[in-house]
């Protein structure tokens, strides 16, 4: 389901996206990795597991993503996320 609000506190998206990445990926368990953390460095995802968080970031916070926007300086941890979807928005 789309959010609505035009603007998301930073940390509140990093949350929604963690527990996304936890749920789909880290199969619940508690995995410790910082908003930094790079997901393909860390092993928390792979390249077809970024797609598959790019298409729940863009349905859930209501955003279009260019093929060219599909760059790790955008996808590859919880602050580059938040940034471009706060930027997008």
């Amino acid at each position: 389901m789309p959010l609505q609000e035009k603007t998301i506190n930073p940390s509140q998206l990093k949350g929604i996206v963690r527990r996304f990445i936890v749920d789909n990926f880290l199969f619940g368990q508690a995995r410790e990795f910082s908003d930094c953390d790079s997901f393909l460095e860390h092993g928390l995802i792979d390249s077809m597991g970024i797609l598959t968080l790019l298409e729940f970031v863009s349905e859930h916070f209501d955003i279009r993503v260019a093929d060219e926007e599909i760059v790790p300086e955008n996808w590859d941890s919880l602050d580059r996320i938040a940034t471009f979807v706060n930027r997008k928005r």
